[in-house]
């Protein structure tokens, strides 16, 4: 297996501020390799309510997960506040891939990176659906640089 490219701040526009919670750790005294998942899907739908105006609760369109990695090359643990770097990968039609590193305070290189897919679908339907032009336009000034 290859080593990932690891991400840096400067690759990322967006940032989300967690504080790890005694629960995340797990018996090792590190944090759980499931609960990243949680803070990357906290950081991205965070992106879609603070930036684009998503309404979770009302929006015509939600996202589904289908599709998500992550890669661990630095413990995390309680306690300590995490900045979590998210940008776009990729606007699709009705997906959009986001690429998510997580940051210890003051480091410039990743303690965990992946991506997320969400499929946009009709809130009651749940048939695919195209992603909001004013969602679209505004996730355009977050895509991924190199």
């Amino acid at each position: 297996m290859s080593k990932p490219i690891l991400k840096n701040r400067e690759q990322f526009k967006f940032f989300l501020d967690i504080q790890t919670r005694w629960a995340d750790n797990d018996i090792y005294g590190h944090v759980n390799n499931v609960t990243y998942y949680s803070y990357f899907d906290t950081a991205a739908n965070s992106l879609l309510i603070q930036k684009t105006g998503f309404d979770i609760h009302h929006s015509d369109v939600i996202g589904l997960v289908v599709d998500s990695a992550c890669s661990f090359l630095q413990e995390l643990s309680f306690p300590e506040t995490i900045e979590v770097g998210v940008a776009i990968g990729k606007i699709g039609n009705s997906s959009l891939r986001y690429e998510l590193a997580i940051f210890k305070q003051g480091q410039q290189q990743a303690a965990a990176q992946g991506h997320f897919v969400h499929v946009f679908v009709d809130r009651i339907n749940r048939k695919s659906t195209t992603i909001p032009k004013q969602m679209r336009d505004v996730l355009t000034a977050y895509l991924l640089t190199d």
